[in-house]
């Protein structure tokens, strides 16, 4: 994903001056100024009142249908007549707001962090935190397990990617953000989590109980197989991807591989940046690896700009439904521009856009603001990438340690080895 620090702007349009005069009926206020907060209300039908209102833009415009007096009419009928109204902060209901604005999307990627919030999230791109070690997402209004990291106790718990998280500890999951997920799985290192999961072909679900420890992402681990063979797993596309990449790499054309796989198997993504220096090994320069399409700006082309190294050396992609977002985008390129074939179970779907904009006190806000698509137009979200050879992997497979699907990479990629010593 692209992370760009921009200034947020509730409306598109600006006014001469950021500031305006609403007169008359409007049924509350709030003035949001120099860093501070202050909640009014005015009865407007009984005390007709003037009120500032600093820092927002569009007010007046003809476009704008919204009531934004019904908002307010709401907030002080809550601080007024709830139970709580006098203890909760004025602050807490504006996250709140700003939490149901994003909600309103009906995007599980697009996303409000308040402060804490946002300090954890950055600890999560920066590749170091505490926790069990597995990416969690929506799919269908579902929270699910979209890939356990390499050696993370999710993994070593048992978790699979597409398990479906019902409750966690005693809350159950309906309708919880993936934010709120993450913020109740975690805990103090060396504390234990519960996790309730249902699997495709379960009838029941079963508990899981996890021990929380410091996670350190994984990069990539690398092997040159008997056969000749180049097997490179690429856990992640973190900051350090497209260094950790170039050792195997480089192994594999001074030992003189036959060829090579590229095992995204339960990778989730990471920076958009490293999936197209990576593509750049396999393609020729001026290859388009990837397209942003937005909903009003023109479209964003990436191209490859790398040293082409590999661009002869035959390749076969795993990937399953924990493959998502960077690797998708990866793979699709390297489909449509190479003819490069895919096995394994189809990808998770990952094909937007997100930028990051950081708001004045240390919150952010993390919004779609486009699709990805593949060289040949292809949309990923939703959609995912749907394997050459489809080979679903059981439990009896994993429980025996029996990678079928590494099986028929290897036989699809002799295949294409021999096609390239043969030419045909």
């Amino acid at each position: 994903m692209t992370f760009m620090e921009s200034p947020f702007s509730f409306f598109k349009h600006h006014i001469s001056k950021n500031t305006a005069v609403i007169i008359g009926f409007l049924v509350g206020a709030v003035i949001l100024a120099g860093g501070g907060f202050y909640a009014g209300y005015a009865r407007g039908t009984e005390y007709p009142k003037t009120i500032l209102v600093k820092g927002i833009t569009n007010i007046g415009d003809e476009d704008v249908t919204a009531d934004f007096g019904l908002f307010w009419e709401a907030w002080d009928l809550l601080k007024t007549t709830h139970i709580s109204g006098n203890q909760i902060a004025d602050q807490n209901l504006v996250y709140g707001a700003i939490e149901g604005l994003t909600n309103s999307f009906g995007d599980p990627n697009t996303n409000f962090f308040r402060p804490d919030d946002s300090k954890k999230f950055e600890e999560d791109i920066n590749g170091s935190f505490g926790g069990i070690g597995a990416e969690i997402g929506l799919k269908d209004n579902e929270l699910i397990i979209v890939a356990p990291l390499k050696g993370s106790p999710s993994e070593k718990a048992g978790l699979l990617s597409g398990d479906k998280i019902i409750k966690i500890g005693d809350t159950v999951t309906t309708g919880m953000s993936v934010n709120d997920a993450v913020k109740k799985i975690r805990g103090p290192i060396g504390s234990v989590v519960t996790l309730h999961v249902l699997r495709n072909g379960w009838e029941n679900s079963k508990s899981f109980k996890i021990t929380r420890d410091t996670i350190m992402v994984p990069t990539i681990d690398s092997k040159l197989m008997d056969n000749g063979i180049m097997y490179i797993n690429i856990h992640s596309f973190n900051e350090n991807a497209a260094f950790d990449f170039t050792d195997p790499a480089v192994e594999a054309l001074t030992k003189n591989a036959k060829g090579m796989i590229l095992d995204l198997r339960n990778n989730p993504g990471g920076f958009l940046e490293v999936a197209i220096h990576l593509a750049g090994w396999f393609v020729e320069k001026g290859e388009v690896v990837v397209t942003e399409e937005f909903r009003i700006d023109p479209p964003r082309i990436f191209k490859a700009s790398g040293n082409e190294a590999l661009i002869s050396m035959p390749v076969v992609i795993l990937m399953n439904e924990g493959s998502a977002s960077a690797s998708e985008i990866l793979a699709g390129a390297l489909r449509d521009i190479r003819g490069i074939q895919i096995v394994g179970a189809q990808s998770f779907g990952k094909g937007t856009v997100q930028e990051l904009h950081g708001l004045k006190d240390g919150s952010k806000l993390k919004i779609t603001v486009a699709h990805w698509l593949t060289p040949k137009g292809i949309i990923i979200e939703k959609n995912g990438l749907t394997p050459d050879y489809v080979v679903e992997l059981t439990e009896q497979d994993i429980a025996e340690r029996k990678d079928r699907q590494l099986e028929k990479a290897i036989e699809v990629l002799q295949s294409e080895i021999t096609k390239a010593v043969t030419g045909n």
